[in-house]
């Protein structure tokens, strides 16, 4: 198999090209690929389909060419990715299967549309956060509270008092099953100045992650909630880089860096 390495903040991804659907991606294989010792190394994995190919998102086809199934390093399938998306959209254009400027990526939590040039950042129509309730995860044998929100995708967003620079994410934080039954990326962050926060995440299937797309998004929900503000452009810091989210009326943007870094075959 021919591969691609990226990252988007660090968050990193192995991207497989598969237009015409024929690998057999189980999930032993994709957490062969993604272990950092005996594989490639990433956080997750893309796949590169053509959208009509796919039972799961074929009715996305007439927005979307191409469908990124993306895998967590777990092997599970995952609805959306921020981050992934980024590189995703890179690698499309890189590769000349897209022209740079504005097009849709179909996903399991629908269409995204990307915008991008030749070379830089890629920002990405998010959708618009979806705010659940409140919930609690334990870390470290601190309870925190934290909103409950649906970007496509699962997360719990916590504003805590406790710098998350010194919390130890080694191990899965707790969280209630009943309102995740499928798990939760879980967010920790300290508002640091006027629309800036800084971000740690644990995510569902891939551990402590240097970033997270989503992640940071319902992190600026958050944010903007204790605040008391619902629209404008929140920089959100994580260890792997920064990323800019902007929350508006009826959706959200997120903006940063997707780099390629490598190229070649796969053999395991």
């Amino acid at each position: 198999m021919r591969f691609v390495k990226g990252h988007g903040t660090e968050n990193d991804f192995v991207i497989l090209p598969d237009p015409d659907g024929e690998l057999e991606l189980s999930a032993a294989l994709v957490a062969a690929v993604c272990d950092r010792r005996a594989g490639i190394g990433a956080d997750g994995v893309l796949r590169v389909m053509r959208t009509k190919l796919s039972p799961e998102v074929a009715g996305q086809a007439g927005e979307a060419e191409w469908f990124m199934d993306y895998r967590n390093a777990d092997g599970g399938a995952a609805e959306m990715c921020g981050n992934g998306i980024r590189v995703f959209a890179r690698y499309l254009v890189d590769a000349g299967l897209a022209e740079a400027g504005e097009f849709g990526v179909a996903t399991r939590a629908g269409v995204r549309r990307v915008r991008l040039a030749e070379t830089g950042d890629v920002t990405v129509d998010m959708g618009a956060p979806r705010v659940l309730g409140h919930s609690t995860t334990t870390v470290g044998g601190h309870e925190y509270d934290g909103l409950h929100i649906d970007m496509g995708n699962p997360h719990l967003a916590c504003v805590i008092g406790d710098p998350v620079t010194q919390l130890d994410l080694g191990h899965q934080p707790a969280f209630d099953p009943a309102i995740f039954p499928a798990g939760v990326n879980i967010e920790l962050l300290n508002p640091v100045g006027p629309r800036r926060v800084v971000m740690r995440v644990f995510e569902r299937g891939s551990g402590e992650t240097r970033s997270c797309g989503t992640g940071a998004v319902a992190s600026a929900v958050a944010a903007a909630r204790l605040a008391g503000e619902s629209v404008g452009t929140w920089t959100v810091q994580v260890p792997g880089g920064t990323v800019a989210v902007t929350l508006e009326e009826h959706t959200s943007h997120l903006a940063g860096p997707a780099v390629l870094v490598a190229s070649g075959e796969l053999t395991l």
